[in-house]
């Protein structure tokens, strides 16, 4: 596969993927805590910026927006940067893509969130129920599943 392709197959999975999960996690927070999609960037954004920067304004909404999409792009590109040397994550996208998606979830919240600027402090697996179950899905389906077949459709 071409530079080329291979940019846009990152670029597609990742926006896509990316796309799912603001669209989750704007819904989710609204739904609970009455949060504007401003207030779930402007969180995105503290995890580089610290807790002050949910006071910000759209500019800092705009940049928490900015770090989200960087992310899913990242997570894109590992995911196909991995498929090249393992095939079977294109032969079999639907496991590999769900496997991924776990892996996503207990890195960005048993790792990723603990160093950050937000330093959350809980396990991954110790949240409620029903925020656990959300969260797992749209990692393991918005995310993960979705990177595994946009990166299967392009690699044919």
């Amino acid at each position: 596969m071409n530079a080329r392709k291979a940019l846009l197959t990152i670029l597609v999975a990742g926006l896509i993927a990316g796309t799912f999960d603001i669209t989750y996690a704007c819904i989710f927070n609204n739904v609970r805590f009455h949060a504007t999609p401003a207030a779930v960037l402007r969180s995105v954004a503290s995890g580089a910026l610290g807790p002050s920067a949910r006071d910000g304004g759209i500019k800092i909404a705009i940049l928490g927006l900015f770090f989200h999409f960087l992310i899913a792009l990242i997570w894109a590109g590992i995911y196909f940067l991995a498929s090249r040397v393992l095939p079977f994550m294109i032969t079999h996208p639907i496991i590999s893509g769900i496997l991924y998606g776990l892996c996503v979830y207990l890195v960005m919240y048993g790792i990723v969130l603990r160093v950050s600027a937000i330093h959350v402090t809980r396990y991954p697996w110790s949240y409620p129920w029903p925020v656990l179950i959300g969260n797992v899905l749209i990692h393991t389906l918005g995310i993960g599943l979705t990177i595994a077949l946009v990166t299967r459709k392009f690699s044919r």
